[in-house]
């Protein structure tokens, strides 16, 4: 898979690099109700809570590193219920939550995972455990502030916008390896766009209960299931994307109505998800996701491509429960108007499986309901899902190909009404730039050619400098619209592409480009073309 290394000497990390560092513990006392500075960076010593009562606003630019350590010696920063996180970054200046090893500048491999722990947000929404509120998982039971849960679905535990969570996944205790992003039971009012967890050895987002929202969120590499929710979770989500590599994951989606002593107690698990986009490894034996434990759930318009498996759904034999009695009987698990591509071998069969637990010995309890596969392909075809080609890949999930067609019948307001299918509409990139995963947005070799000799001396572009080292400022004449810069080399060949440019100036970044000379084109969506000559040395 191709990746990105940032290289130090780019302006975008000039703050951060030469901030003063200012290490936080907690003795009990919680960070109390303060700001961190984007001329500061933060270093977690240990858990550091955000307690009830206080809020912790953080600045856009801010960079927060966690140390290393293990057990009651691993770092995080957690919101105990009651408490309130602030975190606003923008697309020019996100907010990164990182290894206390890593200098942002490539001394940590961008896969390096378990390097700290991660970001816990706990409230007092219903879940429908058995006992609340419950102590969340790896947090010691002495420590009060790690309950969560209660009677309040609009409790408010803070917004988050462009925050980018890497290298996470350390084990807290209890043998459990933290998640990027955990949120225990947050209310409706909690919200988070532009949300980027990446190399996290655990899960990448983890519900427990709770209904919060969350739109642009991307989970790239961890290490096993890209968004897990359990325990009553009925959030709202739109524009959720997931990329795989070969080295780790599981289920890009690990889906669970309720824990193992309350399975079919309420509130039970529906959430609701449009746009979303899920790109597997082939060969790996990986399942796109898994509906068990009396979940329901629902994911319209979305994107669904290379993976061996697709879509399992768990059957209860002799009872009124179970997540295909959620499908089937009550509604509560939909799959309406997607797109699969390149999953399992495109037939219903086994784009759609139905499971059954396990006994002690790893054999299945009971057999399947008989029909089970005409049900699900008359399903298929009357909710509109299609196999076809949306022209994603792990490498650009940004669809190449048609995905109109989207449909927001009966869609709660909250959801934003496009007419794409899939977390990226075509020829946008809301990733590009403030993430670790997209920084840039590089093509190598992807077999897209130009014809060099119609690429002209077109001066409407102004570069500089130009011999680019590390970084160079695009400035043009903006009118309106969304452009691109693309680069070619001088066989015509695509080799890195910067896209979602809606200001008439930029940052262009040369990693990943050897030293020589290369032609640019400066498009825009209407489709005029500015082109011109643009050399890379060191």
């Amino acid at each position: 898979m191709k990746k990105l290394t940032v290289f130090l000497c780019s302006i975008l990390l000039t703050t951060s690099i030469f901030a003063a560092e200012v290490v936080i513990s907690d003795n009990g006392s919680g960070t109390g109700t303060t700001t961190w500075t984007s001329d500061n960076t933060y270093i977690l010593d240990g858990f550091v809570f955000v307690n009830s009562g206080q809020t912790l606003t953080i600045e856009a630019g801010t960079v927060i590193k966690g140390m290393p350590g293990q057990m009651e010696n691993a770092s995080a920063l957690i919101v105990a219920m009651g408490g309130k996180l602030i975190a606003n970054g923008t697309a020019d200046a996100p907010i990164i939550f990182t290894s206390q090893n890593d200098n942002l500048g490539g001394s940590v491999p961008d896969e390096a995972n378990g390097l700290w722990g991660g970001l816990i947000l706990l409230g007092k929404a219903k879940t429908n455990n058995a006992t609340v509120p419950k102590q969340i998982e790896g947090i010691p039971t002495t420590e009060s502030r790690g309950q969560y849960g209660g009677d309040d679905d609009s409790d408010n535990s803070g917004s988050l916008k462009y925050v980018s969570i890497r290298h996470g996944g350390t084990d807290i205790g209890e043998g459990n390896e933290i998640n990027g992003l955990t949120l225990g039971a947050c209310g409706s009012a909690t919200t988070f766009s532009h949300i980027e967890v990446v190399s996290n050895k655990d899960d990448g987002v983890e519900f427990f209960g709770g209904l919060p929202r969350l739109d642009h969120i991307l989970v790239a590499w961890v290490g096993d299931d890209s968004y897990d929710y359990d325990e009553g979770f009925r959030g709202y989500g739109q524009f959720w994307a997931a990329v795989q590599i070969e080295a780790d994951g599981d289920r890009v989606g690990e889906h669970d109505g309720g824990p193992s002593d309350c399975e079919f107690c309420e509130p039970y698990a529906h959430p609701i998800i449009h746009n979303a986009t899920y790109i597997g490894v082939p060969g790996q034996s990986r399942r796109v996701i898994t509906f068990r434990d009396n979940a329901g759930g629902e994911y319209h318009n979305s994107i669904f491509a290379e993976q061996d498996k697709g879509i399992d759904i768990e059957y209860i034999e002799g009872g009124d429960e179970g997540s295909y009695e959620e499908w089937k009987k009550r509604g509560n698990l939909k799959l309406m108007n997607n797109i699969f591509q390149n999953v399992a071998d495109g037939t219903t069969a086994k784009l759609f499986t139905v499971s059954v637990p396990k006994d002690q010995d790893n054999n299945p309890k009971w057999g399947i309901p008989a029909g089970y596969a005409e049900d699900f392909a008359a399903y298929f075809a009357t909710a509109n899902n299609t196999v076809a080609d949306a022209g994603v890949s792990a490498t650009d999930p940004v669809p190449s190909k048609d995905v109109s067609g989207a449909d927001f019948t009966n869609a709660p307001w909250w959801f934003t009404r496009v007419d794409y299918k899939g977390a990226f509409g075509p020829g946008t990139q809301w990733a590009g730039g403030w993430t670790l995963a997209f920084g840039d947005v590089d093509y190598i070799s992807d077999g897209e050619t130009v014809s060099v000799s119609k690429v002209g001396e077109i001066n409407l572009a102004n570069i500089y400098p130009n011999p680019v080292t590390c970084s160079a400022t695009v400035s043009f004449e903006y009118n309106s619209g969304i452009y691109s810069f693309v680069v070619y080399n001088l066989a015509g060949v695509r080799v890195k592409e910067v896209r979602n440019i809606m200001t008439g100036d930029f940052t262009f970044n040369r990693q990943n480009l050897d030293t020589g000379i290369y032609f640019y084109q400066l498009r825009n969506e209407s489709g005029s073309t500015y082109s011109g000559k643009i050399m890379v040395q060191f």
